[in-house]
């Protein structure tokens, strides 16, 4: 077959079966043969299961879908809807209590609560950024945004904006690192007496309230001087950079010229939501950029400020602790990879008979094997020193694909001489049956699970789509009000203590979507480590330093504590509150339907657009009033499920849509108008981009649960395909 190679009965992508041998399993002890033949294997003995477990799901959605038909004339009864459930397998029963049995799990997962990133690992650049991101400076992420209520002029330094965010900062710090005596902002020096710090205030002198929150050190190399101060609050250093020669430190009474947070203490490298891997070359990219983090070596060239540079990973940190001995802080987040899900093949290995293998396959055994690279390196800094390799598994639909998982990585450690579990996996608690089901979840991988994570926006898609049947759903903005939400939220969090993960794994909470409003993201994100979650994901490296000032403030295992200790009294929220459906019950007005419309439909194409015309998997993409959002497949399925939903209960036709996505369409390009690579959509409307768009919402009976994925990868390979055929009927350039 061109472009395939023969590998143990498979048929490998040229590109991806050349980086495999040559790049990939060169260091890790593991031979090529070895490894095609343990990929034959997990296709022949878990292909079929894997099958089997997407047809149950589909099984089960045709019995829902039956139910609310033939229930939508009777009034709500939840005994009977929780019965039916459980009769066709949705609910299973809870186990008996247990404790997590994970092990070997780094403090970054296990006891540290911060800030997480969710980066492409397609690229290079956003990857480093992202790992490089354990350290970003306050004063820059205050200063550069519109955290202190404004945003810069630009033109130059700005003292008096200079000012006030060192006032915010020093502020911050008298709640989270207060002195016994006076306020940070009257400091003039430190002083040293053995172990114990001292700080200036005039004439005299004052302590920490707390003490042993004084980390340690940093003296220049040059002369000895005092060059940082470093601190620990609830787990998270703080170091105050001191350098009274600076343009900010010389007006700083104590000299400081910044605060360097420790913020991003893990970060997911996702090859899954955020990127368009559609073939054999963009999984290698993938795999290669993951590589390279693994093992050390990922560089990106940049330009920045009309000066270009190279971009490596941050070295670890070296300083002194109160008592003398040396130390060393961590330069680097804590890196896990995003497999995909269960659902989706590709074609960048196929069978004897020529069908495209389970891709979570792939990724399961290609990224574990990378690890290996980690995981056996001998000296030097190390991605995970606890001996784990981390993969999150998204979008899983209950216990019995969650212990598949586990099967799974039994398997690639198998193959690849590992020990059993040192595969450690993050549930993705995303979709309806998983969240319905989660003590059983964890239960099934209960030696792996290294954190749970909510996931709103994929959760809203699947609650749209289970449901479809039920009737009309309310708007996007009223599903953040809908009592399913709220139990959502309050459950993963008790039921994630219930089981033991305190101290053991993350129980983690979703993204800001908006990386421009870092003063509503400083005013509200601080709810997350209030709920009890020690992490929760941000946009950016800078939105990371931000939302690092909520731990400093919220000292998250003691916020733990009080929640297993009010448990029990009962659970906050009950099953049948989580399961409730957020069924319309008014009347909306023309001007609320076409709002919804507008908006449903132009979040659709600013998003599609750019992944099927570029392979951009996830960007900022303006929304309708030019606003800034984060988006990826997850907010693109709940748009695409609304407009489906409410086509299917007449409140809008087709008609109505079609003439809306036009409308949009113009829009989208207006937006993308300063984009010289852009491919408009209007006036023709036939480009793959917008097709794709268009069968999201009107063919969605082709798409299980939602997903936007299948219709993604194959507009996205059409016009892969047409750019090569152009490419091969270009003249040669000429010598």
């Amino acid at each position: 077959m061109d472009g395939y190679v023969g590998r143990s009965g498979l048929q490998v992508e040229t590109t991806l079966a050349e980086f495999i041998e040559t790049e990939a399993l060169p260091g890790t002890g593991v031979d090529g043969e070895t490894f095609w033949a343990g990929l034959a294997r997990m296709v022949a003995e878990h292909g079929p299961r894997n099958r089997n477990l997407l047809e149950t799901r589909a099984k089960i959605h045709q019995r829902i879908d039956a139910w609310h038909i033939a229930s939508r004339d009777r009034p709500a009864d939840w005994a009977a809807y929780s019965s039916f459930l459980k009769d066709i397998g949705y609910l299973v029963d809870e186990p008996e209590p247990f404790q997590l049995q994970t092990e070997n799990v780094d403090p970054e997962l296990a006891s540290i609560a911060g800030p997480q990133l969710v980066v492409p690992i397609t690229n290079a650049r956003y990857a480093l950024n992202a790992a490089n991101a354990r350290w970003g400076s306050l004063y820059d992420a205050l200063y550069g945004t519109d955290a202190i209520g404004s945003l810069p002029a630009g033109g130059g330094y700005d003292a008096q904006r200079g000012a006030a965010v060192i006032a915010w900062a020093k502020a911050h710090l008298d709640k989270a690192l207060p002195l016994a005596a006076g306020r940070w902002s009257d400091v003039t020096g430190f002083t040293f007496d053995g172990s114990i710090l001292g700080l200036r205030l005039g004439e005299g002198f004052t302590a920490l309230e707390t003490p042993t929150c004084f980390a340690g050190t940093v003296m220049s190399e040059d002369d000895g001087t005092l060059h940082e101060v470093i601190f620990r609050i609830h787990g998270l250093h703080l170091r105050l950079v001191i350098d009274p020669e600076s343009l900010v430190g010389r007006t700083d009474p104590a000299g400081i010229s910044d605060m360097l947070v420790e913020a991003a203490i893990s970060t997911i490298m996702d090859m899954e939501d955020s990127v368009a891997c559609v073939d054999g070359p963009d999984k290698a990219l993938a795999y290669r950029n993951w590589l390279g983090l693994m093992k050390g070596d990922l560089t990106a060239e940049v330009s920045k400020g009309g000066k270009a540079f190279t971009r490596a990973l941050n070295k670890d940190i070296d300083f002194t602790r109160p008592d003398g001995t040396p130390a060393r802080l961590r330069g680097r987040s804590l890196m896990l990879v995003r497999n995909v899900g269960h659902l989706m093949t590709t074609p960048a290995v196929l069978t004897a008979d020529g069908a495209e293998i389970g891709e979570g396959l792939l990724d399961a055994l290609v990224s574990v094997a990378i690890a290996l690279h980690d995981l056996r390196r001998e000296g030097g800094p190390v991605n995970a020193p606890a001996g784990s390799g981390y993969v999150v598994k998204p979008k899983m639909h209950g216990a019995e694909e969650v212990a598949f998982a586990d099967d799974i990585f039994t398997m690639v450690e198998e193959i690849l001489g590992l020990p059993r579990y040192t595969v450690k996996i993050g549930i993705m608690d995303e979709e309806r049956r998983t969240s319905a089901n989660l003590a059983a979840c964890i239960a099934a991988a209960k030696h792996r699970v290294c954190f749970i994570n909510t996931g709103f926006l994929d959760r809203t898609g699947d609650e749209t789509s289970t449901s479809m049947e039920a009737g009309a759903m309310v708007p996007r903005a009223e599903m953040k009000n809908s009592a399913w939400l709220s139990a959502y939220e309050d459950r993963n969090v008790d039921i994630g203590l219930a089981c033991g993960l305190k101290g053991r794994a993350q129980i983690g909470k979703g993204m800001w979507a908006m990386p421009d409003r870092m003063a509503d993201m400083l005013a509200q994100k601080i709810a997350h480590p209030q709920a009890g979650a020690s992490c929760a994901w941000v946009p950016s490296p800078t939105a990371a330093v931000l939302h690092a000032t909520h731990y400093h403030i919220v000292d998250v295992a003691r916020r733990q504590k009080e929640l297993a200790e009010g448990a029990a009294n009962g659970p906050r929220a009950s099953l049948e509150k989580l399961l409730t459906i957020p069924l319309l019950e008014r009347e909306l007005s023309d001007q609320e339907i076409e709002d919804e419309l507008e908006n449903c439909c132009q979040g659709i194409l600013g998003y599609v657009v750019r992944w099927v015309n570029h392979g951009v998997g996830c960007s900022k993409v303006p929304d309708i009033n030019d606003v800034g959002l984060m988006e990826d497949r997850a907010t693109c399925r709940i748009s695409s499920q609304a407009l489906v939903n409410w086509i299917h209960h007449g409140i809008v036709d087709d008609v109505r849509v079609m003439n809306a996505m036009r409308r949009m369409a113009v829009k989208v390009d207006a937006q993308n108008a300063g984009d010289p690579d852009y491919r408009p959509m209007a006036p023709e409307y036939g480009g793959h981009a917008f097709q794709a768009a268009c069968d999201l919402v009107f063919n969605d009976g082709n798409w299980p649960s939602g997903y936007t994925e299948p219709t993604l990868h194959y507009r996205r390979r059409q016009v892969k395909a047409k750019e090569a055929r152009k490419r091969a009927n270009e003249p040669a350039p000429k010598a």
